[in-house]
C-alpha cells in the first residue's frame, strides 16, 4: 500500500484529556476511526502517536492527507 484510503473529506472533532496517548490510523483501515485498529499491519503505513497537552477537543485528520498529521490541516479541501 503507498497512498492511505480517504476515510472521509472532513476532520473528527475528538475530545483529548491531558497526558492521554492517541494512536491516530494513518492507513485508513481502522474500523474504529479516527483511531488505529492494528489494520495497517502489512501496509507499510503507521499509525501517528498524539499526547493531549490539554484536555480540549482537537481535529483528527479524516482524509490522512494533512501535512500536519495527526491534526486536520484542511487538505481535505484540495482533494
Amino acid at each position: 500500500m503507498t497512498a492511505p484510503i480517504i476515510v472521509q473529506k472532513s476532520p473528527y472533532p475528538v475530545e483529548v484529556e491531558e497526558g492521554k496517548t492517541y494512536f491516530w490510523c494513518a492507513c485508513g483501515k481502522s474500523n474504529n476511526q479516527p483511531f488505529c485498529d492494528g489494520s495497517h499491519k502489512d501496509t507499510g503505513i503507521a499509525p501517528v502517536k498524539y499526547t493531549a497537552e490539554a484536555s480540549k477537543r482537537v481535529f483528527f485528520c479524516g482524509c490522512k492527507h494533512s501535512s500536519k498529521q495527526p491534526l486536520c490541516d484542511g487538505a481535505h479541501s484540495k482533494l
